[in-house]
């Protein structure tokens, strides 16, 4: 921590915060052991009563993405203890943490990373403007004037900015508009899958935390959406702290801060990005304590409700009686003269992006395999099966093919509507439909392969296997539109409720809120612990609503407005072999038809960790931003001798060497050696002496350049790490126990480079429905898959991965020399979305 966030967070103030902490935290820790008595009493009753739904027709593949690398590539990242910009190989794991090393040949040795980032309530932004109007809002009354510099420049015009409103903000910037979109869409992803952090295999953990956060902010007059419920429980903890903290230290601090306008934002951010880290260092074991306390005490409460259900269940069906006979008429006049006008309005507004959303999910999917299945017409052979299937498998979870579904969600708008609901943004509903989209993707793919892999030893020559695709295609269509209808009927009811419910309780709140101490009473003290008055006031409130929720979604489904089908139409046991396929051993195309048992060496695997999206430049040639390699310079030397492969290759240098670089190799020239600059913060690059360095960047076909090393950013490796930029998951309430009061909330999570492998257009898909029109267009005719019918929901399973943790805090600038694994980081907590909690 630099003398300026020293000065103004000295040792009084310090203590200030840890108090305010420890009071947010104190009250928030009495709501989660009252709501974790009612959680696991739902939980029990759920197992015990059970609730079978209708059954998904696609399987659900278990670990999506292990040992996978997501993404890795070139970028530039602005380093702010030295106010230079750096070239950094970033890789994106399985589970989706930012991993930045000094460059490639340093990931291919396992050395330490620079930075481990999470990046669970950022936003991506791709514009300076709009960072700096972001800056500006933070600290209002700060604003650089006109002519002057700002607090940031870019070199180039494609930069990719990592905001937090708390925690420390990242900087980055490529060469081209192409890589920045590409770069912006995997960075999408991961924030869509951090922000899911709370793991909905809790099955009384997750349902107790987010109905005590949300207790909490009602109690504090809190009502609607928050944005801010993203993440890993610390996180979303350190969130609620920083929420009420940051406010009164803007008011002290912020008058105090001395400079120009630029350095006192400059200073601003650091003095926020430094008390997060001590809020989230206090939360975290505050938070320990508290679960680990409520772990011990499990066992009995677990044992008293299942010896006492039947009683537990007639005294809260008593009190919810007492208190519907008090509270459902008045909740009746205000549905019907404030939320029933306005159900239909929400829901189309609901309905048409996502459905849009899932139509494209359904027609890239049929592209995806349609091609495939005309490259093995043209080229033929096992082996062709085999590569295609190898990409198709993670079709899921490659950003830019995928980024045409999730842009579809960016149309919703509630307008009027969000204002009078209380919504403070739309986020929740976008990233939670993004992640349905995701899952039904992946679903689909993965009952396609495993019925192919069953139908393979059957078949005999090519033409056979193409039929035997094409067939398998339409069966697992008509599967996916059951699913399809399944999953949106769902979601839409869960945000309706979302919506409505707290727009209900606010305004019920000053006629009934004070007078529901009265029912605590009827309450047997030996079943305190699993029944509360709020919680079955809630559980009123909603039951007066839900009918014309699920009277709207049934209407629109007897419409068949955009593709949903009637909750009549049940498939039970249409495929009863099926589900016990996919309990089978994962499937490896690779290993088990390329006829290459032998196991390879693990530097060798490490180096060729498949990866789910292609390097950007792979349809480029070399990166734009690679000169090539450079001898290695001893401090003195004046010329450039033999290459030493053992050095790994340093930053790189300014823009305008950059550029130099591109119009040589427009050229043909051969490689020149460059002459180190280092490249300000938005000026113009200054000569050092001592040092040269060189542009890293990916090559095709693993060719590590090599060069100099540079000492310059050395001292960077020693930044504290930021709990900021952590690795967890989590934005809404994702809990599925039956019988909670509370409703689920909405959830944010990636798009994948075009694998440059399909030759071949392909027609359209047939589409499910007349109102969503085909977007794909269609340079060749090849059979349509029939038109695929209609099945009962089924919630989409949610996808498991591993983050790594550093002292759970998100960031960290590990020293040079050190071992590290990134793709197999350890001290991680699963989660139910597939994002870790920690690194």
């Amino acid at each position: 921590m630099g003398d300026v966030v020293s000065t103004h967070l000295d040792e009084s103030r310090r203590q200030h915060i840890a108090e305010k902490t420890g009071k947010v935290l104190g009250e928030f820790c009495r709501c989660y052991k009252e709501q974790y008595g009612v959680a696991l009493f739902n939980s029990v009753r759920y197992e015990i009563e059970g609730n079978g739904g209708p059954q998904a027709q696609l399987l659900h593949r278990k670990v999506p993405l292990d040992d996978h690398v997501i993404y890795s590539g070139n970028l530039f990242q602005y380093i702010e203890e030295n106010k230079k910009w750096r070239n950094r190989f970033c890789v994106v794991p399985h589970n989706y943490g930012l991993v930045l090393y000094e460059n490639k040949l340093a990931y291919e040795r396992e050395l330490s990373p620079r930075v481990l980032v999470n990046s669970a309530g950022y936003k991506i932004l791709t514009s300076v403007d709009q960072y700096l109007e972001l800056v500006n809002n933070s600290l209002p009354g700060v604003t650089p004037k006109s002519g002057h510099s700002p607090i940031l420049k870019c070199p180039t015009d494609f930069p990719l900015i990592l905001w937090h409103p708390y925690a420390r903000h990242y900087y980055f910037c490529v060469m081209t508009g192409k890589e920045q979109e590409k770069w912006r869409a995997v960075f999408q992803d991961c924030v869509r899958h951090c922000n899911n952090g709370i793991s909905e295999d809790s099955k009384v953990e997750a349902p107790a935390f987010t109905d005590a956060i949300r207790m909490y902010r009602q109690s504090k007059e809190q009502y609607g959406t928050w944005d801010m419920l993203c993440g890993n429980e610390t996180q979303v903890l350190s969130n609620l702290v920083m929420e009420e903290l940051l406010p009164e230290l803007r008011t002290t601090i912020g008058p105090r801060l001395k400079g120009k306008a630029q350095e006192r934002q400059r200073t601003w951010i650091q003095i926020s990005d430094a008390v997060y880290r001590m809020v989230y260092d206090q939360t975290k074991d505050q938070y320990d304590a508290v679960m680990a306390k409520c772990e011990l005490e499990r066992p009995q409460m677990e044992s008293t409700i299942r010896t006492d259900m039947d009683q537990i269940i007639t005294s809260k069906e008593h009190l919810a009686s007492k208190i519907r006979a008090f509270v459902l008429p008045k909740a009746e006049v205000c549905v019907r003269n404030h939320v029933q006008p306005y159900i239909s309005s929400i829901l189309e507004a609901l309905m048409t992006p996502t459905s849009q959303g899932f139509a494209e999910v359904r027609e890239v999917f049929f592209k995806e395999v349609t091609d495939m299945n005309m490259n093995i017409v043209n080229e033929g052979g096992l082996e062709k099966l085999v590569e295609y299937m190898e990409k198709l498998s993670h079709l899921a979870f490659h950003p830019v093919k995928m980024q045409s579904c999730y842009d579809k969600m960016d149309q919703l708008k509630l307008e009027g509507l969000q204002q009078r609901f209380d919504v403070s943004s739309t986020s929740v509903f976008k990233q939670r439909a993004q992640i349905h989209m995701r899952q039904q993707m992946d679903d689909a793919v993965y009952t396609f392969e495993t019925l192919l892999h069953q139908e393979l030893g059957k078949l005999q020559g090519k033409d056979d296997l193409c039929k035997s695709i094409q067939r398998i295609l339409e069966r697992v269509l008509k599967k996916f539109d059951y699913d399809s209808s399944t999953v949106r009927k769902k979601f839409f009811r869960e945000a309706l409720l979302q919506i409505t419910i707290p727009f209900l309780l606010k305004k019920l709140a000053p006629t009934c809120k004070a007078e529901l101490a009265k029912f605590q009473e009827l309450i047997f003290e030996d079943f305190a612990s699993f029944i509360l008055v709020e919680n079955t006031y809630e559980e009123v409130v909603l039951q007066s609503v839900m009918k014309d929720i699920m009277q709207a979604v049934k209407e629109a489904a007897v419409q068949r407005k955009h593709n949903l089908y009637r909750d009549s139409m049940v498939l039970h046991n249409s495929d009863p072999n099926l589900h016990l396929l996919g309990e089978g051993i994962p499937i490896d195309w690779g290993e088990e038809y390329s006829g290459q048992p032998e196991a390879e060496p693990d530097a060798d695997k490490r180096r060729r960790a498949k990866q789910v999206v292609s390097v950007i430049q792979d349809d480029e040639g070399v990166l734009p931003y690679e000169v090539g390699a450079e001898a290695l310079l001893q401090p003195g030397s004046p010329e450039p001798e033999q290459p030493d492969p053992g050095v790994p290759p340093s930053s790189p240098v300014g823009v305008k060497e950059i550029r130099e670089a591109l119009a040589q190799e427009s050229l043909g020239d051969g490689v020149e050696e460059v002459e180190e600059k280092r490249l300000m913060n938005g000026t113009d690059a200054t000569q050092e002496t001592g040092a040269t360095e060189e542009v890293v960047g990916s090559v095709p076909g693993d060719v590590t350049p090599q060069g100099p090393s540079s000492e310059g950013d050395r001292a960077h490796s020693a930044t504290p790490a930021s709990p900021g930029a952590e690795i967890p998951s989590g934005a809404g309430v994702q809990c599925a126990v039956p019988a909670s009061p509370v409703l689920p909330s909405p959830v944010p999570r990636a798009d994948v480079l075009s694998e440059a492998s399909v030759q071949h257009g392909t027609p359209a898909s047939p589409k499910p429905a007349d109102d969503v029109p085909a977007e794909a267009t269609v340079p060749h005719v090849t059979p349509a898959s029939p038109t695929p019918r209609a099945e009962p929901p089924s919630p989409s399973a949610e996808i498991v991965c591993h983050q790594p943790s550093d002292k759970e805090t998100g960031e960290e600038v590990a020293p040079l020399g050190g071992e590290c694994s990134p793709l197999q980081p350890t001290g991680t907590t699963e989660s139910g979305e597939g994002v870790q909690t920690e690194f």
